[in-house]
């Protein structure tokens, strides 16, 4: 187990192989959007003028089980939450520029909450071989509503089309085979 508050630290929180900024993309029943869309972004501290830096502060726990079933067999279990804020200059500029670049129309908040879990099972079939199936559920809280225009993301073959902000779900599975030398 473990939890953590920072101040202008996120990546304590969040990890360092975490992404610095990241987009899920899901249906929408919105008329006229193409699919709807959950961004969040990671920052230590943001820069406006006239009032300088102010740190983003964040909080959250992580904790995991594994029970060795047999010398071959282990399973666990893990998740975790995080919550991110930015201070009330760091939303009004990020705001703007949103409203800008993207078209924002509704809510503007890039504060967001993030959890995961997940469990795997690891089978080990002879010294230094193991096969992994791994399965989570990811949940993206962010805090903007209202439709946005993305420009073209052709590194994800998503147009630059009118998209839905909401939040968004998403399952993944893991197969892993993993040799040690």
């Amino acid at each position: 187990m473990q939890a953590v508050y920072t101040d202008g630290a996120t990546r304590y929180n969040f990890q360092s192989l975490f992404p610095q900024s990241f987009a899920l993309y899901s249906g929408s029943g919105l008329p006229g959007a193409y699919q709807s869309i959950g961004i969040a972004g990671l920052a230590d501290a943001t820069f406006s003028t006239g009032t300088g830096l102010e740190t983003v502060k964040t909080w959250g726990f992580r904790g995991g089980y594994t029970h060795n079933w047999s010398p071959n067999w282990a399973s666990a279990i893990y998740g975790g939450y995080g919550q991110l804020r930015y201070g009330t200059a760091g939303v009004a500029t990020i705001c703007a520029n949103a409203r800008t670049l993207l078209g924002l129309v509704g809510t503007c908040s890039p504060d967001f909450n993030l959890g995961v879990i997940g469990a795997n099972v690891i089978w080990t079939p002879v010294k230094n071989l193991a096969f992994t199936a791994d399965v989570n559920w990811t949940q993206l809280d962010q805090k903007f509503d209202g439709t946005v225009v993305s420009p073209t993301q052709p590194v994800v073959a998503k147009p630059g089309v009118v998209y839905q902000l909401k939040d968004q779900n998403a399952i993944n599975v893991l197969l892993r085979a993993q040799r040690n030398f």
